[in-house]
C-alpha cells in the first residue's frame, strides 16, 4: 500500500505538485506565465525539504504519463525517473483520465483501485 508519495500531474495545463507526509497532503501550483519545464524540479525539491519527506524504498513518485504536452510529460517523467534511481523510491504512473479531480480522496481511488502502473511507463503525447 502506497502511503507517502509525490504526485507531479504536469500536462501542459494546470500542473501540479502534490505531496503526501504522514497522513498530510500538501498542493503546490505551477505558475503558468512562467516556463515551468526549468522550475519543476527545484519546486519537487523545496517542497520535499520544507515537508521533511523520507526519499525511501517505501516512498513513491506517481506521475502523469498523458496524455498531453510532450515536453511537460518528457519532463516530468523525466524527474521522476531521476529520484527512482537517485533515491530508490518506487514509480508509479496514471492516465490522466484517470484522475478526475487533482485532491487526496481522488489520488486515493487510484492507489486503491489499482488504476496505477508500476511496469514500463509508455507516455501518451498529443499530437
Amino acid at each position: 500500500m502506497i502511503k507517502d508519495f509525490i504526485i507531479l500531474n504536469c500536462i501542459g495545463k494546470n500542473d501540479k505538485i502534490g505531496l503526501r507526509v504522514k497522513k498530510n497532503f500538501y498542493i503546490h501550483e505551477l505558475d503558468n506565465k512562467i516556463n515551468k519545464n526549468d522550475l519543476l524540479v527545484s519546486s519537487i525539491l523545496n517542497l520535499v525539504n520544507k515537508y521533511k519527506a523520507n526519499l525511501d524504498n517505501e516512498f513513491s513518485i506517481i506521475v502523469n504519463i498523458g496524455p498531453g504536452s510532450f515536453s511537460s510529460i518528457r519532463t516530468s517523467l523525466s524527474a521522476a525517473k531521476g529520484m527512482k534511481f537517485s533515491s530508490n523510491v518506487n514509480l508509479f504512473g496514471f492516465k490522466n483520465s484517470n484522475l478526475k479531480q487533482f485532491d487526496l480522496e481522488n489520488i486515493e481511488f487510484l492507489i486503491r483501485n489499482g488504476l496505477l502502473q508500476n511496469k514500463l511507463i509508455k507516455p501518451i503525447y498529443l499530437s
